[in-house]
């Protein structure tokens, strides 16, 4: 194959609004999962489908909705596979106020899933962003992003918390990463819980593990998104891939990119 004749791609990858996308390998195609509005078939989180992270097309809604009230809000759906079944984690709220963690289960990558009745995160007034987090030894782990009022930066920060089943947290979330950076705060002076702070925001964690050692990559604070972009016209959220370049520092990418770039597979 010559240089010329090598496949290329443009972000954004799928022009619909899709933020907050996760990609799901299985049976040989990818699967990606979106905040977004109710789909027209009724159902919420737009699911797509491709052989080759380029090309995608949509299946409609993966998720049957909690309720007939629209006003509810769906954020952030992650899907993991165990056993003979997927497993979708959110977040549900209205706005950005009280959003839960939540859990859904169907038989097939696209869906239909059904909400199982269950609030992982009880105790918690805001959690939002479920990672789920499988380790070498097959013990299931989920990150998430959760309000921490003490301190000196107070904000929405990072922690995860031991999956006792896939429907089941153990209830004692470590704290993972806390703001320590006046560029991580998302708001000056926002008023929170009864006060007045500069709220500082970690959110979207997502791990993975490479040459033993752990790696979790967030976003941080308003101005920088590692898991979706704005177009240059800021239209809208949406999905863009660039590839991951490991160097001996850590991971990087040169992303969000708008230009062309060889198609995955074909970097060389």
């Amino acid at each position: 194959m010559t240089r010329t004749s090598r496949r290329s791609y443009t972000n954004p990858v799928y022009g619909g609004y899709f933020a907050d996308p996760f990609v799901l390998e299985y049976g040989g195609m990818y699967y990606a999962y979106g905040t977004g509005g109710v789909q027209p078939d009724g159902r919420v989180v737009e699911v797509l489908q491709s052989p080759n992270l380029v090309d995608w097309t949509s299946l409609g809604g993966a998720l049957e909705p909690l309720s007939l009230d629209q006003k509810l809000d769906y954020w952030a759906p992650e899907v993991a596979h165990s056993g003979d079944r997927f497993y979708m984690y959110y977040s549900a709220g209205v706005g950005d106020k009280g959003h839960a963690l939540r859990v859904a289960s169907a038989t097939q990558p696209q869906g239909p899933f059904w909400d199982m009745g269950l609030v992982l995160t009880p105790d918690e007034p805001f959690a939002i962003d479920p990672s789920p987090f499988r380790d070498d030894d097959g013990q299931w782990y989920l990150f998430y992003a959760k309000d921490f009022l003490d301190g000196e930066r107070v904000g929405t920060a990072l922690v995860v918390d031991r999956l006792r089943s896939m429907t089941r947290l153990e209830g004692s979330p470590r704290t993972v990463l806390r703001a320590s950076a006046d560029w991580q705060i998302y708001q000056r002076q926002r008023p929170m819980y009864g006060g007045v702070h500069d709220w500082h925001t970690l959110e979207g964690p997502f791990v993975v593990k490479r040459g033993g050692r752990y790696y979790c990559f967030f976003s941080g604070g308003q101005d920088y998104l590692v898991y979706h972009a704005w177009d240059p016209a800021k239209t809208a959220r949406r999905m863009c891939i660039d590839r991951l370049l490991w160097t001996p520092e850590g991971p990087h990418t040169d992303g969000p990119s708008f230009t062309p770039r060889p198609a995955p597979g074909e970097e060389r």
